[in-house]
C-alpha cells in the first residue's frame, strides 16, 4: 500500500501517472484480480474486491497523499460517462463528505453492520437491482462497504482516485452498468444516510456523496465501453493457450456458476474447484522445460512466479501443448535460446495476464520483475520477447484474428513501457542504498528504532493499538524492516515469498492496511534525515514502497469473512461466512486461504491464537455430514488431508476440542432394527497415515496422557482393532522370548540347586549341577548380553541427540524415564554383579570339590551376597512380566490401580518407621530391665513386630513388670496399629474411589502405548494385509440401499446404548449443484437471530417514522415504504420464531 503522504508515493507517482495517461486500460487494479482467470489461479478470497457476479461496487484500494484542488466536468445532477478524468472537488465538499462517513461508521456497531445496512438499503430502494447481485449477502455487504470507505477515503487525491476507480470499472466489465442505475445506487445510498444522520447530512455533503458516485458509476459504463473486448480477449486466448478447458468454459458460458449461487471468489487455495485443485497449486503442474529440465507450467506462478532452471535442452521433440513449452520451442528456433532474462518475464508471464485489469497488481509483477531481470548481465531487448510470445499464441490460438494480435499487442507495450521505466536502476539504487545502512553506526540504528515509532504514532495513533510488544521487539522489527528493503534488491524472489508470508499471518492479526501507509512515511522521514544521498534515499522509499504494496495486497486477498469471525472468536458469525461458501468448497473455506505460494489455515490460526469458539465451530461444521440426491458432503478427508497432525495440534494446543473432533467421527443411525442401531465409525485418518503406515494419532493420544479421552468409543475402537489385528501377535511373539528366559532362570536359580543339594544319587546330583552351570550360561549370555546392548544403543542414541532429562543435578537417558527400563537396567546390573560372584566359576578350580559344585572355600564368603542378588534378579524378572496384564484390559486395570495406591503405602511406612523409630529411642532411654527391649536396633524391631502382630505373647507378660514400659508400649500399639493402619486403611479407600472413575482409562492408556511401540516390529506385509481386510476404500451405508462415505467402518450397538431421535445427516432437496450453497439450516441459534433482526428492523422502521412526521417531501414517502416493509419482514420472523 502507498503511503497515506505525497512523500510516500513520490517515487511511483511519475511512472503511475504516465501509465494513466496513456488511457491504459490495464490501470486496473487493486489486490484484487479479474473473475475467470483469477478463479482458475485459486486466488479469490471474500475480503477481495473483484466482483465477477456483478454487484455494483466493491473495493480495495490504496489511500494516497493529497493533490491539487481545481474542477472538472462532474456534478451531482447528472452522470458522465463520456469522458473519464480526474475528478477535482473542493476542498471543503470533499472534507464534509469524508467528515460524514467517518461519523456514519463511528455511529455504528462494526464495518459488518454498516456492510449490511447499505446492502439492505439497496434492496428495499431498488428491488430490481436484487438481479444484479450473486455473491452472498454476507460477503457482498463487506464488499459495499470496503469499497465505499477507500473511495471517500481517496476523494483528497484526484489521481489516486481515477486509478482506483478505473480498477473498479474493469472489475465490473460483465454488469451493465447504465446511467438510470447508477441514480437508483446514487438515491439508496444518500437515502440511508439521511436517515442515520440527520442534519449531519448537510446539503455539502449530498453535493459530494452525489458528485462522486455519479463520477464511479460514469467510469464504469466508460471503461465497459472502451475496454471490455480486448480484456475478454485476452482472458479467453490465454486460457485456450494454456489449456484451460474449465476456465474457457466458464468465460465462454457467461457465468453459469455464479447463477446458481456460488461465490468463485472462495475456496481451495483461494477459489479452484476441489476437482481441479491439484493442478492449480502453485508447483503442481510439471512439464518438460523448453529451456531445461522441468519447471511450472506458466498456469501456475505466484507473485513473483517460478523460474525455470537454467541451460537449455532442445532434445525433446514432444509436441509443446501449453504457452511455457511453446515459448521456449520456438525461442530456441528464432535463435533466443541463450536469452535467458526471457525465463523470468516467462515466469511471471501468467501473473501478468491474470492480473491485466489490475494496475495496481500488474504494476507490482512488473517492479518485482524489474529486480529480477536486473541479475541479467547483457543486452535485454524486450521486442524479442514480444516476437516469441506472439509467434507461440498464433500457434495454440485456434481462432486468431485481428482482435488478438491488437490486445496483446496493447497489453504487452504497456508492460514493456512500465518495465523500460526501471530499466537499470535497481543495480544503482541497490549499491547506493547499501552504502547508505553500511555507513549506519549503532547509535544511528538506535535513533532510527525510536524515531520511526514516534513519528508513525504520531501521524496514526491508532497504530498504538496494535503494537503491543515491548520496546526490544519494536526495534528489532524496525531492524528488520530496513534490512528487507536491501534484501528487497538483492534476493526479489525470496523476498516476495516471505512478505506474502508475513502478510497472511497479519491476516490474522487483524491489522488494517490503512496503517501501513504511514509507517512506510515514518521511515522515509526518519531514514532522510541521516543522509544527503537522493539515490539512496529514493531506493529507500521505493523498496519500501514495494514490500508495503505486496503487504497489502496479501492482507487483502486473505482478509476473508472466515477469518473476521476467528479474529473476533465468534462462532456464530464463522456459522454466517460459511454459510456463504459453495457447498464443493464449503470445507476449503475453513482450511485454506492461499496467496500466491503461500497458505494460512484458519483452523489452525483459531487454535493458535486462543479462538477456540471459533475453531470449535469449524470442526462441528466440517465434520457434519450434509448431503443432497448426487452426493455426501463430509470434510473429514480434506481436514486430515490439510492438518494431519489436527489431533497432535489439539492434544498441545486445545484439548478441549478433541471430543469434538471424536464425535464428529461418529455416525449412528436414527433407526434401529430388532434391538440394534448401525453406527460408522469414520477412522481412516485414525489409523493409516498418507504414505499408508501406521498412524501416529495413537502415540500422540497416549503421550497426552488424558485417560478419559482414550476411552472415546472412536480411540477405543481403533486400539482395540489394531491391537487385535496384528499388535497382539508381534508382542506376544516378543514376550515369548523373555519368558522363556526366566523359565530358565529359575530354573537355575531356584529349582535345580535345591535338587542338587537334597539328591541322594550322586549321578543325578551331578546331573543337576551341570544343568544348572548350563543354565545359567544361557542367562549370562542370551539374556544378560542382550540386556547390555539394548541399554547401550538407547543411551547412546539419546545422548547423540541430546535427549537427556535432569533428575536433580544429573542428566540422565530421556528412555530412563520409563520405569520398565529403570527394572530392565537394574536386571541387567544384577545380572552383571551375579556373573562376576558367580560360585560354579570360583570353584571350578577348586581342588577336592565336586565338579561345578556352588560350595567351596573360595564362595564361603560371597555366595550369601549372590543370593541376595539372584533373589533381586528373580523379583524384578517377574515385575517385568507386568506388561502381560494388556492382554486383558480389566487385569490391567486393577494392576494400574494398585501403582496408583502404592503412594499411600509408602507414606504409611515412612510413617510407621518414624514412630517406631522415636518409641525405640525413647524406650532404650527408659530404666526398665526387660530382655526383648534392650537396646535401639533389638527394640526397633519388636516394635515392627509389634505393630505387624508378629511379637511373641511370652514377652507381654514380661513388659507387666515395668509400669513405664508398659504405658509407652500402649501408647505405641494406640499410635500404630490403631491410628495409622485405619488412616491407611482410610487412605487406600480415598484413592481407589478417585483412581477408580479413570481406571479403564488408564488401562487403554498402557494398551495404547504397547500398542505404538510394538508396531514398529510389524511387518509391512501383514500391516497391508491388515488394512485391506478394513476394505477403508469402500463406501459403507447408511441404510438400507443408501450406500454413504468411505473411510469408515459399520458396527451394530444395542439401540438404547446411545439414543438417538433426530437424523445426523443433514439432507437437502433442490439443486445438486455443488457451486450452489446449502439452504439455511434451522439450529439452536435460529431463534437468537431471528430476534436480533426483528430488533433492528423495528428500530430502523422507528427512525423512519420519526423522520415522516418530522419532515416531508418524497424522501418521507420513500421511507414510509420502507418502514413498511421493515414491519412485514419483522413480523415475518417473529411468526416463524413464534
Amino acid at each position: 500500500q502507498v503511503g497515506s503522504t505525497p512523500s510516500s508515493c513520490h517515487a511511483t507517482g511519475s511512472s503511475r501517472r504516465h501509465f494513466s495517461a496513456s488511457a491504459l486500460p490495464a490501470a486496473m487494479s487493486m489486490e484484487e484480480s479479474e473473475d475467470a482467470d483469477m478463479a482458475d489461479e485459486g486466488e479469490y478470497e471474500e475480503g477481495d474486491d473483484q466482483d465477477e457476479d456483478g454487484e455494483v461496487v466493491a473495493a480495495s484500494g490504496e489511500v494516497r497523499g493529497s493533490g491539487e484542488i481545481g474542477a472538472g466536468p462532474y456534478n451531482s445532477k447528472e452522470v458522465n460517462d463520456q469522458v473519464f478524468e480526474e475528478l477535482h472537488m473542493h476542498p471543503a465538499v470533499v472534507e464534509e463528505t469524508q467528515g460524514l462517513w467517518t461519523a456514519f461508521l463511528q455511529q455504528a456497531e462494526s464495518r459488518e453492520a454498516v456492510g449490511e445496512a447499505i446492502y439492505s438499503a439497496l434492496f428495499d430502494a431498488a428491488p430490481s437491482l436484487q438481479s444484479l447481485f450473486k455473491t452472498p449477502r454476507a460477503v457482498m455487504a463487506m464488499r459495499f462497504m470496503s469499497g465505499l470507505n477507500q473511495l471517500v477515503n481517496t476523494l483528497h487525491d484526484p489521481p489516486a482516485l481515477k486509478i482506483l476507480v478505473e480498477t473498479l470499472g474493469f472489475q465490473h466489465l460483465d454488469l451493465e452498468v447504465t446511467a438510470p442505475r447508477v441514480v437508483i445506487f446514487r438515491d439508496a445510498i444518500c437515502e440511508l444516510l439521511e436517515l442515520e444522520m440527520g442534519a449531519r447530512f448537510t446539503p455539502r455533503a449530498r453535493d459530494g456523496w452525489a458528485t462522486f458516485l455519479h463520477y464511479v458509476g460514469g467510469a464504469y459504463i466508460y471503461v465497459r465501453v472502451q475496454y471490455a473486448e480486448r480484456l475478454q480477449c485476452l482472458a479467453t486466448s490465454w486460457a485456450q493457450a494454456n489449456n484451460r478447458t474449465a476456465e474457457l468454459a466458464a468465460l465462454e458460458g457467461g457465468g453459469e456458476e455464479e447463477a446458481s449461487g456460488g461465490d468463485s471468489g472462495h475456496g481451495v487455495p483461494g477459489g479452484a474447484s476441489a476437482d481441479n485443485k491439484a493442478s492449480k497449486k502453485p508447483g503442481s503442474s510439471k512439464s518438460k522445460s523448453w529451456f531445461n529440465a522441468k519447471s511450472v507450467s506458466a498456469g501456475v506462478s505466484g507473485t513473483a512466479g517460478e523460474s525455470s532452471k537454467e541451460g537449455s535442452d532442445f532434445k525433446n521433440t514432444a509436441v509443446p501443448k501449453n504457452f511455457t513449452d511453446m515459448f521456449a520451442f520456438n525461442a530456441a528456433v528464432m535463435g533466443f535460446g541463450g536469452s535467458m532474462w526471457m525465463q523470468e518475464i516467462l515466469a511471471s508471464f501468467d501473473a501478468i495476464v491474470t492480473n491485466a485489469a489490475n494496475s495496481y497488481r500488474l504494476q507490482e509483477e512488473c517492479d518485482v520483475l524489474s529486480l529480477r531481470m536486473a541479475k541479467f548481465k547483457g543486452n535485454i531487448n524486450l521486442a524479442e520477447y514480444k516476437s516469441v510470445m506472439l509467434a507461440s499464441l498464433r500457434s495454440l490460438v485456434s481462432d486468431w484474428g485481428s482482435l488478438h494480435e491488437i490486445s496483446w499487442s496493447w497489453l504487452w507495450e504497456n508492460v514493456a513501457r512500465m518495465l523500460m521505466t526501471l530499466m537499470g536502476k535497481p543495480a544503482t539504487q541497490e549499491a547506493a542504498l547499501a552504502r547508505l545502512l553500511t555507513s549506519l553506526d549503532e547509535n544511528s540504528l538506535m535513533f532510527v528504532r525510536r524515531e520511526v515509532y514516534a513519528k508513525f504514532f504520531m501521524m496514526a495513533p491508532a497504530g498504538q493499538d496494535y503494537f503491543k510488544q515491548s520496546t526490544t521487539r519494536l526495534h528489532f522489527i524496525a531492524d528488520k524492516v530496513v534490512s528487507m528493503t536491501l534484501d528487497m534488491y538483492r534476493e526479489p524472489k525470496r523476498m516476495v515469498e516471505d512478505i506474502s508470508a508475513l502478510g497472511l499471518r497479519h491476516v490474522g492479526y487483524g491489522i488494517p492496511t490503512d496503517l501501513f501507509g504511514s509507517f512506510v512515511t515514518a521511515c522515509v522521514q526518519v531514514l532522510r534525515s541521516l543522509t544527503d544521498d537522493d539515490v539512496a534515499e529514493t531506493a529507500f522509499r521505493w523498496s519500501l514502497n514495494l514490500i508495503s504494496r505486496i503487504l497489502t495486497r496479501v492482507i487483502n486477498e486473505g482478509s476473508t469473512i472466515v477469518m473476521k469471525a476467528i479474529n473476533g472468536n465468534s462462532g456464530k458469525q464463522l456459522r454466517k461466512a460459511v454459510s456463504c461458501a459453495p457447498r464443493g468448497q464449503r470445507a476449503l473455506w475453513m482450511l485454506n486461504v492461499q496467496v500466491g505460494t503461500q497458505s494460512i489455515s484458519p483452523l489452525m490460526w483459531a487454535i493458535e491464537t486462543g479462538g477456540l469458539e471459533a475453531a470449535k465451530a469449524i470442526i462441528e461444521d466440517l465434520l457434519t455430514i450434509r448431503a443432497d440426491r448426487d452426493r455426501y458432503y463430509y470434510g473429514m478427508d480434506a481436514m486430515f488431508e490439510r492438518h494431519p497432525d489436527i489431533i497432535k495440534r489439539l492434544c498441545a494446543d486445545a484439548p478441549a476440542l478433541l471430543p469434538v473432533l471424536l464425535d464428529g467421527l461418529i455416525w449412528r443411525s436414527r433407526v434401529t432394527d430388532n434391538g440394534q442401531r448401525r453406527v460408522n465409525y469414520y477412522i481412516k485418518h485414525l489409523v493409516i497415515d498418507a504414505n499408508g503406515g501406521f498412524s501416529p494419532t495413537t502415540e500422540w493420544l497416549v503421550d497426552n496422557g488424558d485417560p478419559r479421552i482414550v476411552c472415546h468409543p472412536v480411540v477405543s475402537m481403533v486400539t482395540d482393532m489394531v491391537w487385535t489385528g496384528v499388535a497382539f501377535r508381534t508382542f506376544l511373539y516378543g514376550r515369548a522370548w523373555f519368558m522363556f528366559t526366566l523359565s530358565v532362570f529359575i530354573v537355575s536359580q531356584s529349582l535345580l540347586p535345591n535338587i542338587a543339594a537334597h539328591e541322594t544319587d550322586a549321578s543325578s546330583a551331578k546331573l543337576a549341577r551341570v544343568m544348572t552351570f548350563a543354565c545359567r550360561i544361557f542367562v549370562y549370555t542370551f539374556s544378560m548380553c542382550a540386556w547390555l546392548v539394548y541399554h547401550g544403543k538407547s543411551c547412546f542414541r539419546d545422548c547423540r541427540e541430546g535427549n537427556l532429562v535432569k533428575v536433580w543435578k544429573l542428566r540422565i537417558p530421556e528412555y530412563m524415564c520409563n520405569w520398565q527400563d529403570q527394572a530392565a537396567l537394574l536386571l541387567t546390573a544384577c545380572l552383571v554383579l551375579m556373573l562376576c560372584l558367580e560360585p560354579i566359576l570360583h570353584c571350578i578350580s577348586s581342588p577336592n570339590v565336586e565338579q561345578f559344585t556352588s560350595r567351596c572355600p573360595e564362595t564361603e564368603d560371597s555366595l550369601w551376597w549372590y543370593s541376595v542378588i539372584s533373589t533381586s534378579a528373580m523379583l524384578l524378572y517377574f515385575l517385568l512380566l507386568i506388561d502381560l496384564a494388556v492382554f486383558s484390559t480389566r487385569v490391567s486395570a486393577f494392576v494400574l490401580v494398585c501403582g496408583r495406591v502404592i503412594s499411600e503405602v509408602a507414606l504409611f511406612i515412612f510413617s510407621l518407621v518414624f514412630f517406631a523409630l522415636a518409641f525405640a529411642c525413647g524406650i532404650a532411654a527408659l530404666e526398665q530391665d526387660s530382655f526383648a527391649f534392650d537396646g535401639v536396633p533389638k527394640t526397633l524391631l519388636n516394635l515392627l513386630k509389634v505393630t505387624l502382630g508378629m511379637f511373641s505373647t511370652v514377652h507381654y507378660d514380661s513388659i507387666g513388670d515395668f509400669p513405664a514400659l508398659f504405658i509407652v508400649i500402649v501408647a505405641y500399639i494406640i499410635i500404630t496399629v490403631v491410628f495409622l493402619m485405619n488412616l491407611l486403611i482410610a487412605q487406600l479407600n480415598c484413592a481407589y474411589q478417585s483412581t477408580y472413575q479413570d481406571m479403564l482409562g488408564f488401562a487403554r492408556l498402557n494398551r495404547g502405548k504397547i500398542v505404538y511401540e510394538t508396531m514398529p516390529s510389524v511387518t509391512k506385509k501383514r500391516w497391508n494385509n491388515f488394512v485391506d481386510a478394513l476394505r477403508l476404500e469402500d463406501r459403507i451405508e447408511f441404510g438400507e440401499g443408501d450406500i454413504g462415505l468411505a473411510g469408515g467402518v459399520q458396527m451394530w450397538e444395542p439401540a438404547g446404548l446411545n439414543n438417538t431421535t433426530v437424523d445426523m445427516i443433514r439432507r437437502f432437496g433442490g439443486s445438486t449443484s455443488p457451486a450452489a450453497q446449502w439452504p439455511a439450516e434451522e439450529s439452536r441459534h435460529d431463534d437468537e437471530d431471528r430476534f436480533e433482526r426483528l430488533e433492528r428492523q423495528i428500530e430502523k422502521a422507528m427512525k423512519r417514522s420519526t423522520k415522516r412526521a418530522t419532515g416531508g417531501g418524497s424522501a418521507a414517502g420513500g421511507s414510509s415504504v420502507a418502514a413498511s416493509s421493515a414491519f412485514d419482514a419483522g413480523a415475518g420472523d417473529s411468526s416463524t420464531s413464534n
